[in-house]
């Protein structure tokens, strides 16, 4: 049985509001995806790609990180 790889990005948006990203593409495929974006959009907003992305990656979303500690 095969596990489905995820991967994890960092991403910035015009508000400079930072989150990460879920997906299952690899940073290539992201990345086209991004440029893909971006020649349709003024101003860029991560929830607004990520509803792009999940056009090719039904996965993605966006994930909140919490520190913990011990």
């Amino acid at each position: 049985m095969s596990k489905k790889q995820l991967f994890y990005y960092r991403i910035y948006d015009d508000k400079e509001k930072l989150n990460y990203l879920k997906s299952s593409l690899p940073y290539d495929k992201v990345e086209y995806w991004l440029r893909e974006y971006e020649r349709t959009h003024q101003k860029y907003f991560n929830p607004e790609f990520i509803n792009f992305l999940n056009e090719h990656d039904p996965e993605a979303e966006i994930i909140e990180i919490s520190d913990m500690s011990y």
